[in-house]
């Protein structure tokens, strides 16, 4: 995958709209340098409509191996725990290998379905038998690797998961392999700073699992750490994603989750709070406030029937917010934000809720807001395509069946209401092309070993 050196665009969504007949020019990082309108066709030129690619905020990479296989009703009522206990016994199986095998294939998939950059927020550190491997950052290296076999940009979270649940609670035996003490955990950060030290396309930054896996004291001190490394590293948390999350940390502590976190941590535009499903009126003014953005997954949380973000209320207080794949039970950009808009439709029982500012067009208001606080999200330079932002780009197939016909706005009502993945043509990071006419050049090669990989993993069922 050789880098280019520009690319003229007949048509562009740029950070201030649309443009058409633009040359972007990159450096040798595939940083956009130029944006030149009024360009004439020369060159490496794009096949259609050119956006922005949506990054990817929230990624489990391993549970893309078992995605469609919590689906059967068991003796209780299924919820969120019941599959979670699915979920730990399904990774006590897995190795390095596997997982990097897993990670690649899902990351090739993220590229065709129009995400251009993932954080991995990464918690399985250790062996099966929760030992550490030799090299304590054995998984967190694969993940990287994965990576770079795709060409997707990557920001890795280690995450910190000390604790089973509010107060210090013992962890239980499906936890041992997240296990680290701050320390170890910082390590693991330390070890892939220094290993992509000179790759523009990873960032690494922290994650906490959440609130009931990591003490008040460990939370500050994993703070302290990544701080004295890298003060502005991107900070992600789980966070009051469930009833029950919530009703538990009333009773730990006096206060709601996101309460809790905001009266006792420094929140801002370095932090991302995964799901924040559960949220009071006031809880929603003071975190768009914050400047930290919500990470909203609506595809996993729909599937684990954890609830819907208030959306409406944030969106109209400025919040902001991005989306990501997690469990992956889905891997498309477009459904991520229809099934965000389809929620609160269902809720509002009316059509066109989730106005982004003065946008008429919906599906542009949401598609725009999600790549800008996915980009703060995972840390990037820049969001969308200006100079000194990272040449992530989507070409859409405007003669697709479901695009034909559709220009600017309209062309992204349509590919997120009305279409898919599908209609992802070519995708370009950091100025080279990794997706070409649908096609990766790895695919062949990265789809035969996760096979192998699937083969060993339900053979052990």
């Amino acid at each position: 995958m050789s880098r280019e050196t520009s690319l003229f665009c007949p048509s562009v969504l740029l950070t201030e709209g649309w443009v058409e007949n633009v040359l972007l020019r990159f450096d040798d990082r595939g940083v956009i340098t130029t944006v030149e309108r009024g360009a004439q066709p020369g060159g490496t030129q794009a096949r259609g409509p050119v956006v922005p690619g949506l990054p990817n905020l929230h990624s489990h990479a391993f549970q893309r191996a078992m995605a469609g296989l919590a689906e059967r009703a068991g003796r209780t009522e299924d919820d969120f725990w019941t599959w979670r206990d699915t979920m730990y016994r399904f990774l006590a199986r897995f190795t390095p290998e596997g997982l990097q095998a897993v990670a690649a294939l899902l990351y090739l998939e993220m590229l065709k379905a129009g995400y251009t950059s993932v954080a991995e927020f990464h918690y399985l550190h250790h062996d099966r038998d929760g030992a550490p491997y030799a090299d304590r950052a054995e998984n967190s290296h694969r993940i990287v690797a994965a990576a770079r076999e795709t060409g997707i940009r990557l920001t890795h979270l280690p995450t910190l998961y000390a604790h089973g649940g509010f107060g210090g609670r013992a962890p239980t035996e499906g936890q041992k392999r997240f296990l680290h003490t701050v320390e170890g955990l910082l390590g693991v950060v330390e070890s892939v700073r220094r290993a992509t030290a000179a790759e523009p396309s990873v960032r690494v930054g922290l994650a906490l699992h959440s609130l009931r896996a990591v003490t008040p004291e460990k939370l500050h001190e994993a703070l302290a750490g990544i701080n004295s490394l890298d003060k502005q590293a991107p900070l992600h948390i789980h966070i009051a994603e469930q009833v029950k999350e919530v009703e538990d940390c009333l009773s730990w502590s006096g206060e709601r989750p996101v309460q809790w976190l905001l009266n006792h941590v420094p929140v801002d535009s370095r932090w991302c709070l995964v799901h924040a499903t559960h949220l009071t009126p006031e809880e929603v003014t003071r975190l768009a406030a914050s400047g930290a953005v919500a990470g909203l997954c609506p595809t996993t949380e729909a599937n684990l029937g954890d609830g819907l973000f208030p959306a409406v209320d944030y969106l109209r207080q400025g919040g902001v917010f991005g989306i990501g794949s997690d469990s992956h039970i889905s891997v498309s950009a477009p459904e991520e934000l229809r099934l965000l808009e389809y929620g609160q439709r269902l809720v509002a029982r009316r059509r066109n809720v989730l106005r982004v500012g003065s946008e008429d067009s919906v599906g542009a208001g949401l598609y725009r807001a999600a790549v800008a606080g996915g980009a703060r999200a995972l840390g990037l330079s820049a969001p969308g395509l200006e100079v000194g932002a990272p040449a992530d780009l989507v070409v859409l197939d405007a003669d697709h069946p479901k695009l034909y016909g559709r220009t600017r706005d309209a062309l992204l009502d349509s590919y997120l209401f009305a279409s898919g993945s599908d209609c992802v043509r070519d995708v370009m990071v950091a100025g080279r092309f990794v997706v070409r006419d649908r096609h990766h050049p790895s695919e062949d090669t990265l789809l035969a070993r996760y096979r192998r990989e699937l083969d060993r993993l339900l053979a052990v069922a």
